[in-house]
């Protein structure tokens, strides 16, 4: 829209309707928001798919989000990204420690945190709600 007010004010026409342009501006912003979102969203698809076929392998992957319902692991391989929920982690109660950005074991104290690179395997990749949800085996070695 910019470039087509610069080039109608370079040829010499005379100012454009703007309500005419904001409701253009508007429709162009909603229909790139649609694009990106039907691209993460098959792209998404296509990582569960694939994911569907490697259920029970280990796979390295980074921490990218740790909240209090679970940690999020991009595989460093393929990009695919997951959660472990907080409920599903063994061996401990874990509590979600805002300042860290890690989830931490009650009683033992081990600290799961963001960019920690950790070994996971998929449980459950469910294409109908688009989630992939992992299982932690443990700390990557360093």
């Amino acid at each position: 829209m910019a470039h087509r007010l610069l080039q109608r004010y370079l040829d010499g026409e005379k100012s454009a309707n703007a309500e005419v342009y904001e409701e253009r501006c508007k429709h162009s912003s909603n229909m790139e928001y649609l694009a990106t979102k039907a691209e993460r969203d098959s792209i998404k698809y296509m990582q569960i798919r694939f994911m569907q076929d490697h259920l029970d392998e280990p796979f390295k992957g980074v921490i990218s989000g740790v909240t209090d319902w679970g940690i999020y692991v991009e595989i460093i391989d393929n990009k695919c990204e997951g959660m472990i929920r907080t409920r599903d982690i063994k061996g401990d109660y874990y509590e979600f420690d805002q300042e860290q950005f890690a989830l931490v074991g009650r009683d033992t104290k081990t600290m799961y945190q963001l960019g920690d690179e950790i070994i996971v395997k998929v449980k459950q990749a469910d294409l109908i709600k688009r989630h992939l949800d992992f299982e932690l085996i443990g700390k990557a070695e360093a």
